[in-house]
């Protein structure tokens, strides 16, 4: 729990946080996984939106859902399918993360998700960020959510300078008003997403701006997000990478095994036999295919 003698309870972050939770009042997104306190839902969303954006999520998120609405469901289908449900989300991994934390929670905790940063932590898939977003937005617990929009928010805003992953968290934490930690935490990632960005922040319409230590310092060099724990540094080239034609394959697979002399066309590396083979081994070696019959197939 936050500490009540935090930073909150004294100037100036005390009327941070009240012009930031009256401006989430006024803007915050309409978005499903807010519409609902169910741990599993929260958890599929959360899972889902693993650098994914907002809009690939939403249109899949509740047909997702309509096909395992709960842990059990998931748990007792095939990998595969799975998989084949999580199509247009990319990081298929995860898939089978959620499939396998799906049958922890079933067979070890009667089909209810922990209530425990420990237990959470525990389970196939999930990590700080994740364990602690289900905390909050499942059971409103007051713990500080840190995903790369707000360890941004935190830097900037707050601190003034860049922060370790334990100062960024320590801040996040201190910052959630007694009781509040659904309602502030939302305002943070939003404002992280939608004003607070990376590049060209749009400090003009920040709600906040007046009491940004960044800010305040005239956006001086360097950025204090630049380097600071848990915010984006950008992604290595999609194109042309292996995780392109690790991505072509599960597609493949979604449609139904393929022969292992076609993996290198399937791959789209048709002059790479090689590498596609690789890519192969390299998804059967995650979870998400096996070998079969001289075939790579979906697991069963």
């Amino acid at each position: 729990m936050p500490s009540t003698t935090g930073p909150l309870a004294a100037p100036p972050y005390r009327r941070l946080a009240e012009q930031l939770l009256a401006w989430s009042e006024r803007t915050r997104r309409d978005l499903p996984w807010r519409r609902t306190r169910d741990p599993w839902a929260v958890l599929v969303s959360e899972l889902m939106l693993q650098q994914t954006q907002v809009a690939r999520v939403q249109p899949r998120y509740l047909a997702f859902l309509e096909r395992f609405p709960d842990p059990a469901s998931c748990a007792a289908a095939a990998p595969g399918e799975v998989v084949r449900a999580w199509d247009g989300l990319g990081y298929n991994r995860r898939a089978i993360n959620l499939h396998r934390a799906a049958t922890v929670i079933t067979e070890q905790h009667g089909g209810r998700l922990p209530e425990d940063l420990d237990g959470l932590l525990a389970l196939p898939g999930v990590g700080p960020y994740t364990a602690r977003a289900v905390l909050v937005f499942a059971f409103e617990r007051d713990h500080g959510v840190v995903d790369t929009n707000a360890a941004r928010v935190i830097a900037r805003a707050v601190a003034g300078g860049r922060l370790t992953a334990r100062e960024v968290q320590e801040h996040a934490d201190e910052l959630v008003p007694l009781g509040r930690g659904w309602e502030w935490n939302q305002a943070v990632l939003d404002l992280g997403a939608t004003i607070c960005v990376r590049r060209a922040p749009r400090c003009g319409e920040c709600p906040v701006a007046a009491r940004c230590a960044w800010a305040q310092r005239g956006h001086d060099d360097p950025d204090p997000a630049d380097g600071s724990a848990g915010t984006s540094s950008g992604q290595s080239r999609f194109e042309g990478s292996d995780r392109q034609g690790r991505g072509r394959l599960v597609q493949c697979l979604r449609t139904g095994p393929v022969e292992l002399d076609r993996l290198a066309d399937a791959a789209g590396w048709p002059d790479d036999p090689d590498r596609a083979r690789r890519a192969a081994d390299s998804l059967v070696s995650d979870g998400l295919a096996e070998y079969a019959d001289g075939q790579l197939a979906l697991p069963a």
